[in-house]
């Protein structure tokens, strides 16, 4: 039998497999035993598993190199269903994946997170039943908007999330569905949507969720670093200056989230007699028809987001720091974000950064879950 280092070997070529298939960048055996540095009888076999178990399938003869034509491998359409949910305050959005992280369904429903877990957890998994129809379900990735312990899969320490505290997510729906759960927050769900559809499992990035609220998430060679206690990465309580006494909803003041958030920019409007500005989108649109108040205010929480990233982007040195949620729409906003992080980092830092809005848009936090689940894939054993 094999042992838990020889079986975790296994499974991280296997899931390696999976994804350069998936991407593209490897389409026969010898190609993925080119790439993973691996012996091809040990690729061979780890195809063979994949083969049995449905998930790949073979897709005629490739070009020759002076042998025999190789065998074109790719992710079965067939294979097999991921679902993914992003629980927001009042609403909810499902998707369901194939096997290589492509989504191809979504759905939008409401949902109350104020009634409790078990609740809202029911409605979801109804949604998840029906898009899983007629499909081997293999996985499920969940995003939860707070704080969540990743080893229970429960939120920790959540706002107006009664009956929350402690609930084990992934467990809970495990005993549902029967098959691996991954749950973790938006932000960091977000990060790795973002990273994987760009980068892969190669390079390092930061991604930021800029809208009523902020978030940010720090990937490391592909994968999520979330620090001693699961806080790394999170600027949204990085203290600005000049941002002067402002209350924060962690209690401090003058942190970046009071003065570079949507809900900021929105209370800064009406500070000003701005009565018809009531959400994040209403002062957008004021900004791209040149208002000046709105223009000015998004331009500053810009550069108050780029202050707060240029500590982080001199100490971590990323490749690329995306932009998401509803304030990355605005050119201004980003604009105002790489200006002020090349003018305060090392030059190094800088030399190879990409500062840019995300590609996944609204559906980055879905595109993180489903990779998260499948970094949790049940695997056939060779």
């Amino acid at each position: 039998m094999p042992s838990s280092a020889d079986r975790s070997a296994e499974d991280l070529h296997s899931r390696r497999i999976l994804e350069l298939v998936a991407r593209g960048e490897a389409r026969s055996r010898s190609e993925l035993a080119a790439r993973l540095g691996v012996a091809a009888s040990t690729i061979g076999l780890r195809v063979q598993a994949l083969l049995d178990a449905g998930m790949l399938e073979e897709a005629g003869d490739g070009v020759s190199r002076g042998g025999r034509r190789p065998r074109v491998l790719r992710v079965a359409e067939d294979g097999g269903a991921v679902l993914s949910a992003d629980l927001g305050g009042g609403h909810a959005r499902i998707g369901r994946h194939g096997l290589d992280g492509r989504l191809v369904e979504t759905r939008s429903i409401r949902i109350d997170l104020g009634e409790g877990p078990e609740k809202t957890l029911a409605t979801v998994s109804e949604v998840f039943a029906d898009l899983a129809e007629g499909a081997a379900l293999r996985a499920i990735g969940v995003s939860l908007p707070g704080p969540v312990d990743i080893d229970t899969g429960a939120v920790e320490q959540p706002s107006r999330m009664p009956g929350w505290p402690r609930f084990r997510v992934g467990e809970h729906l495990r005993r549902r569905f029967g098959v691996p759960v991954a749950v973790d927050n938006d932000a960091n769900l977000a990060a790795l949507g973002e990273h994987r559809t760009q980068l892969g499992y190669a390079r390092h990035s930061i991604t930021v969720k800029a809208g009523t609220a902020i978030g940010s998430g720090i990937i490391v060679e592909g994968h999520v670093h979330r620090g001693a206690t699961g806080a790394a990465g999170d600027i949204t309580h990085t203290r600005i200056d000049g941002s002067g006494d402002i209350p924060c909803s962690c209690g401090n003041t003058g942190c970046l989230e009071t003065v570079a958030s949507g809900a900021s920019l929105v209370r800064q409007m009406r500070e000003r007699g701005r009565r018809d500005v009531h959400t994040t989108a209403d002062v957008l649109a004021l900004a791209r028809d040149s208002d000046p108040e709105a223009t000015m205010l998004v331009r500053t929480a810009g550069t108050h987001l780029g202050q707060a990233l240029s500590g982080v982007v001199n100490f971590f040195n990323p490749d690329a720091v995306f932009l998401t949620g509803s304030m990355s729409a605005s050119e201004p906003f980003i604009a105002a974000v790489r200006s002020r992080v090349y003018e305060a980092c090392h030059p190094l830092a800088t030399q190879r950064l990409r500062i840019e809005a995300a590609v996944t848009g609204a559906d980055a936090i879905l595109h993180g879950a489903a990779r998260l689940a499948l970094d949790d894939l049940e695997l056939p054993v060779v």
